[in-house]
């Protein structure tokens, strides 16, 4: 089986790879690996057409390829809440939660991870066309293998862009080298209160999948909930993790970057997160009508989302 995941360094999705790193999967009966596919909405497709078996990616952008909600569900979280950053040049002397930083700059997001931005800075009174605002994709993040959040702050470095919206690696690394401010961190309590449920790390599979193997999908999320407990127990499993599959400098970061999320790392999905996610796809255009929770979440998974911990 595999999961497919749109940024490999990176802390968005370090669960779903950690758990097929760690062995979790394979503690569940499940030869699982993991594909790096970008963007995310090219996972979604790989999932509608069968080349993939699940998803861990924003919950979104599942609508990237599964319309209304058809034929698509989520099955845990990775992590709560809308996990990217707003990172500008450290010579613009940006504030902390000064969204005017924006206007008038040149902002690089990933396809699909830019709507969260544009709900954001709508939500914070920032009118795109009016003040000037350019989102674009990151240059040189397109093609196979492409970490987006490490090369949105190489191309910060470079000048190519005057800020980036991505990843907890991407803005780490962009601090550390003294190349750039965190103006929002949305989890922490940056922003419009509303956007910390636009989207979420979380894992999805096809319905398809749901109904022909029901256990299989259950040993999955067992697999996340695992993995999840592993690192909350012993943090430096995350530098085993990056050592197996980052480059050395961002190896040596991701414990770090874990700690600080590790307060996320709940695999439920509630009725308030649903809500809130489908008013920002209506908001969007991403959705025509109001759909249940039952419609977008495999609700029958929902008890293995409260496993106690667990030890190898």
């Amino acid at each position: 089986m595999k999961i497919a995941i749109p940024d490999l360094v990176s802390n968005s999705y370090f669960p779903a790879l950690a758990a097929v790193e760690l062995g979790a999967f394979e503690a569940e009966g499940l030869d699982m690996s993991f594909e790096l596919i970008f963007p995310v909405d090219r996972c979604y497709e790989a999932l509608r057409d069968g080349a993939i078996d699940f998803v861990g990616g924003s919950a979104h952008s599942a609508l990237a390829a599964f319309p209304q909600w058809q034929g698509a569900k989520l099955i845990c979280a990775q992590a709560q809440g809308m996990y990217w950053f707003l990172v500008m040049r450290a010579d613009l002397g940006a504030r902390r939660g000064d969204l005017d930083i924006v206007k008038g700059r040149r902002i690089g997001a990933a396809p699909w991870v830019d709507i969260g931005l544009r709900g954001l800075l709508a939500a914070g009174g920032i009118d795109i066309e009016r003040d000037e605002v350019s989102i674009a994709p990151v240059p040189g993040a397109a093609g196979q293998g492409v970490s987006f959040g490490v090369t949105a702050a190489k191309a910060l470095e470079a000048g190519l862009i005057d800020g980036f919206w991505a990843n907890g690696m991407g803005a780490e690394v962009a601090v550390n080298r003294g190349i750039g401010t965190v103006v929002l961190d949305i989890r922490r309590g940056d922003g419009p209160a509303e956007c910390f449920d636009y989207t979420m790390a979380s894992i999805a599979t096809s319905e398809r999948l749901i109904r022909d193997s029901p256990e299989a999908v259950a040993g999955a999320v067992r697999a996340i909930v695992r993995t999840q407990h592993l690192l909350r127990d012993d943090v430096s499993l995350a530098t085993t993790v990056g050592g197996k599959v980052f480059p050395e400098f961002e190896a040596g970061l991701i414990a770090d970057i874990v700690v600080r999320d590790l307060p996320y790392y709940d695999p439920s999905i509630s009725p308030r997160f649903v809500a809130g996610m489908s008013s920002f796809c209506r908001h969007m255009g991403l959705l025509d009508d109001d759909v249940g929770y039952d419609d977008i979440v495999a609700a029958q998974f929902a008890p293995l989302w409260e496993m106690p911990s667990v030890v190898t």
